[in-house]
């Protein structure tokens, strides 16, 4: 599928080099990253991130409360890439074309950090605790991804969309990390499976959800402690009255 990919970012700055950023916290995750493609994860301490980033401990505190928030800072960096990039290309072309193009669109703002990111994915996997605080970082960030896309996120389905983006993103990025072929072929094909079934997991899902539009009215009416009339009415009738027919819309 033919994509328009991020405008490269430069390389990583050495270690123990840090280039002049305006930008202070992503001073930091630079930094961070940096240390973290060459160290265990659990052996970088917040004194050397300051070191790393020229900056006092004091004002790293100010910055990151720990080594968790600064990857929650990297997914912020990344979404100020893709949401800086947007444009009307893809407007009028199928859900799936446009979420291949979000995805690749991220890994190009990642790759600058994927050495780092290919140390710590291992050690972060391993932890449910820290999965599940980075998963609700996640489900903002793809929050905002899938709005830059044109994809409902508020509607009854939206949060199982948007977790959902998260899961097939993680799936897809655990091929990325070991895929250094420069056209990331293998990383591609992996995504196209993975939007593959994701599409046919949500038309089922949409479908079941608009057949139960009628039992979700009626528990609705049960709950409210109204008594409900199950005699079968004209069509003609219930959509005549004003709200009764509101469950009856398609999901969007």
């Amino acid at each position: 599928m033919a994509r328009n990919p991020l405008s490269p970012e430069a390389a990583t700055p050495e270690s123990g080099a840090a280039a002049p950023q305006t930008d202070p916290r992503k001073q930091v995750v630079e930094a961070l990253m940096r240390l973290a493609a060459t160290r265990r994860w659990d052996e970088i301490e917040l004194g050397d991130i300051a070191t790393e980033a020229d900056l006092p401990l004091g004002k790293l505190r100010g910055l990151f409360p720990s080594k968790l928030a600064m990857l929650g800072g990297l997914t912020r960096i990344v979404d100020d890439a893709v949401l800086a990039e947007l444009s009307d290309d893809l407007a009028g072309e199928p859900v799936r074309e446009r979420l291949f193009d979000l995805v690749m669109r991220r890994l190009d703002a990642l790759a600058p950090y994927k050495p780092g990111l290919r140390r710590i994915a291992p050690v972060i996997r391993r932890d449910p605790l820290t999965m599940a605080a980075l998963n609700r970082g996640a489900v903002n960030s793809w929050r905002y991804m899938l709005a830059s896309a044109g994809i409902p996120t508020e509607d009854a389905l939206g949060n199982l969309r948007v977790q959902g983006a998260v899961l097939l993103m993680a799936r897809v990025s655990e091929v990325w990390l070991d895929d250094d072929e420069p056209e990331l072929s293998r990383t591609m094909a992996r995504l196209d499976r993975e939007l593959k079934r994701a599409g046919a997991i949500m038309a089922r899902v949409e479908d079941v959800h608009r057949l139960t539009a009628p039992l979700r009215g009626l528990a609705r009416a049960l709950c409210s402690g109204k008594r409900p009339n199950v005699r079968r009415r004209e069509r003609s009738d219930v959509v005549g009255r004003s709200g009764e027919n509101e469950d009856f819309a398609p999901a969007i």
